[in-house]
């Protein structure tokens, strides 16, 4: 047997990490600057993060959520503090997708009504609900096509309100920034305004901020840019640094009821160790501080760079939208710099490297970047 072949490979292979690098089967070291898809938050292989982990696996890895586990509680408590939103609720479970589907489920149990309204190029996931609410056709099956969800353009109020009047709505979801979609950015008055519309309507608004969270755009969540509160927030890449771990924050105004939601593996043992492993190395090294001196470093410097049509996005949540397809520039990066970077269509270069990426890391890229721009 062989792993189904539906992700096209680079021919590398990280075996082992250490902070911003990775190193291949052949001891080759590598600039990590896209995170895994912007998963890795501390750095790779940190050793309070090793620690915790080891220690809880030594321990007791997984017991299911018939009994109590008070890992959850505290990663609830920890996560409510640091993130600004100690009066919410948390449920945990695996990824981002599942996150997503029990935000628009919770927003239909507590509406009654059962139509989401996403926006162009949005990204929430491919489990069934999730891959509904995503405006990329190719990747949604026709088991998966649904009247229940409708799409409008990011940051056109007017279209949105003449979907929520209809009445039909349970819920609007929009990404922090969308990461997939190109490093496309909500305007601040928009999410102010969306808020409002979804109050006006009795919609439950869900801020998606499983790219664009966990500190990625230099506040905790992209939305706390514009000041709005969010009935629900769903989060995972960031979350526990590589571990598997998903959530929705969820706002008072939904009460809970035995059996609404539910998971096997979501709020295990050891998922709960590795983000509150997270949480602690946020807090000891001040990481919301160097996402925004680096990143505003990082954007400085990117606007010297040649063949560049347009920057966007905020922290170390950064899309360099290129004249050219950026293919040919990727595949320089990498295989001649030895730069992990990622991509999202054919003109944008994601960056979204560890959270914990210093000048030096920054430099290195920004010199690899002159030099591949240069040869073009």
């Amino acid at each position: 047997m062989l792993p189904f072949d539906v992700y096209p490979l680079w021919d590398v292979e990280p075996v082992r990490g250490e902070g911003c690098y990775l190193y291949d089967k052949n001891g080759v070291r590598y600039l990590d600057f896209y995170g895994g898809h912007a998963v890795i938050s501390v750095g790779h292989a940190h050793p309070h993060y090793v620690q915790r982990i080891t220690c809880q696996l030594s321990r007791l890895a997984f017991y299911s959520n018939a009994v109590q586990n008070s890992l959850q509680r505290q990663l609830a408590e920890r996560l409510g503090e640091v993130s600004g939103y100690p009066h919410f609720s948390l449920f945990l479970c695996n990824s981002g997708a599942e996150a997503n589907e029990n935000a628009i489920k919770l927003a239909s149990f507590g509406t009654g009504k059962k139509k989401a309204l996403a926006f162009s190029k949005a990204f929430h996931g491919r489990t069934s609900g999730a891959v509904a609410a995503t405006d990329n056709p190719r990747i949604v099956a026709p088991f998966n096509v649904t009247s229940n969800v409708e799409f409008v353009p990011l940051n056109d109020i007017e279209a949105v309100e003449v979907k929520l009047k209809t009445g039909e709505f349970c819920a609007v979801i929009i990404e922090g920034i969308q990461g997939v979609g190109g490093i496309l950015m909500p305007d601040d008055t928009f999410l102010q305004q969306l808020r409002a519309q979804c109050n006006r309507y009795g919609v439950c608004l869900i801020l998606d901020e499983i790219q664009s969270g966990y500190g990625r755009s230099g506040k905790f969540f992209a939305h706390q840019w514009s000041g709005i509160e969010p009935d629900i927030i769903t989060t995972a890449k960031g979350m526990a640094n590589g571990f598997p771990i998903g959530g929705a924050l969820i706002s008072p105004r939904f009460k809970a009821v035995h059996g609404m939601l539910g998971t096997t593996f979501g709020g295990n043992h050891l998922a709960c160790a590795a983000a509150l492993a997270v949480l602690e190395i946020f807090e000891s090294e001040h990481i919301l501080s160097n996402v925004a001196s680096m990143g505003t470093l990082l954007m400085s410097e990117l606007q010297q760079v040649s063949g560049v049509k347009e920057l966007r996005g905020r922290g170390l949540m950064v899309g360099i939208e290129m004249q050219k397809p950026m293919g040919e520039l990727r595949n320089k990066l990498l295989f001649e710099h030895k730069i992990f970077t990622g991509a999202a269509g054919t003109h944008v270069i994601r960056l979204l490297p560890p959270l914990c990426v210093g000048r030096q890391q920054v430099g290195e890229f920004m010199e690899a970047l002159h030099k591949a721009t240069e040869r073009l």
